[in-house]
This record gives structure tokens, sequence and C-alpha cells, in this order.
């Protein structure tokens, strides 16, 4: 599990591929004393299994699965990517819980410069737009964002200077596609709601979100 709040960012050595799947070599600064093989990092959004680490870098292995469905499958050596370690128990929640397994891309349709910040749009499926709310939180490329509006498949986030420094937003631009992953509490509750078909005090009850 993660926050969304990226630690640092690194750099694509190279994928190779292993059969239908892929081995990622990446170069980063990140402090990985704390790291071993068998933890999890998530890059650009994706929860990945560290197989190896040296002194400057990890390598992880993407499944089929993976590649097909996030931009993992589209790295190129020298690409920045955004690193965050799993969340401890001892950590600070700055974002919000994300898990690091991404719904699907989206495409950047709007990156216009505001008032010093940089407002983003955009577009993905009608699947996806079900779970995003305005003001909701959701995870852009792994990094922890507040919707600022919703239309229809589109959606809106603000970036503030200091996110746009510290993380790969800085070079994205239009056409380019991202990882995303929506709050994990919205795709609960809807099962909850298509299982019982109901939502009132007795159902909010019988689950745990108000005392008997």
């Amino acid at each position: 599990m993660f926050t969304g709040i990226i630690q640092s960012m690194g750099k694509v050595r190279g994928m190779r591929k292993q059969g239908l799947d892929g081995i990622l070599d990446i170069e980063t600064p990140m402090d990985m004393t704390d790291v071993a093989p068998g933890d999890s990092i998530a890059v650009s959004g994706v929860c990945l299994t560290v197989t190896a680490k040296g002194p400057r870098g990890f390598t992880a292995d993407v499944s089929a699965e993976t590649l097909s469905r996030t931009t993992l499958k589209g790295l190129t050596a020298g690409e920045p990517v955004n690193l965050e370690k799993a969340l401890r128990p001892d950590s600070f929640l700055g974002g919000h819980f994300v898990l690091g397994h991404v719904d699907e891309t989206a495409g950047i349709i709007e990156k216009t410069p505001r008032s010093g910040s940089i407002l983003f749009g955009f577009e993905g499926s009608h699947s996806l737009s079900r779970y995003i709310v305005e003001k909701g939180s959701i995870a852009v490329d792994g990094i922890s964002l507040t919707v600022n509006r919703c239309e229809k498949t589109r959606f809106y986030v603000n970036i503030i200077p200091h996110t746009a420094e510290n993380t790969t937003l800085r070079w994205r631009k239009t056409g380019d596609r991202v990882n995303i992953e929506t709050d994990i509490l919205g795709k609960y509750i809807e099962k909850l709601l298509r299982r019982d078909g109901r939502l009132d005090e007795d159902f909010l009850k019988k689950h745990g979100y108000i005392p008997q």
C-alpha cells in the first residue's frame, strides 16, 4: 500500500522481455538501504516487487497483465518514472490510500498554466468515470491528487509548482497517456450496493458504517 506522495524520481535503464513478461531496470538516487528483495515499490503508480537491488537502483518483474493495462509497456531507456516505497505503519499518510493497482490509462487532453500552477485535463473511459467524483482523490502516475471537476469521461486536476517540479508531470504533454487508479472506497461501496440493492440506515448498521 502507498500514499501517492512521490519520494523520488528514477530513470529507466532498460526493459527486457522475458516471454510475455518483462524485467524493468530502474536507476534512482532514492535511499534503498531499507529496501530488500521482495519489498514493493510503486513505479509511476504501479506496484512492483523488487527482485534485486544495487547501490544506485533496482530491478523488478513486470507481468504480462501489468504491461497490458499500464504505461509501463512503453517505457524506454532514459525515461523518468515516479517512485514511492511501500507505506510503513509509522509513516505519515499525506495523500490517500493507493494500492498500486492501476485501473486503466487515460489521455492528457489539456495542460494549461494558471497562476504558477498547471491545470491538467484527462480523458478516460465510461467505466472509469463512475468512480471519479469532484473533490475526491485519484492517483495519476502514482501521484495523489484532488479532482477539481468532472465532465462525463473527463476530469481535471490542479498541479502546484512543487508537484510539477518533483514528479514526471513536468514533462507530460497533451496526447501522453498516464496510469490512473481511482479511490478503492468507491469500488467497495458499489459492490455492496449491487449485492444488497439498497442503502439505508439498516444497511449502514449491518456493514459497520454506523454503530448498532
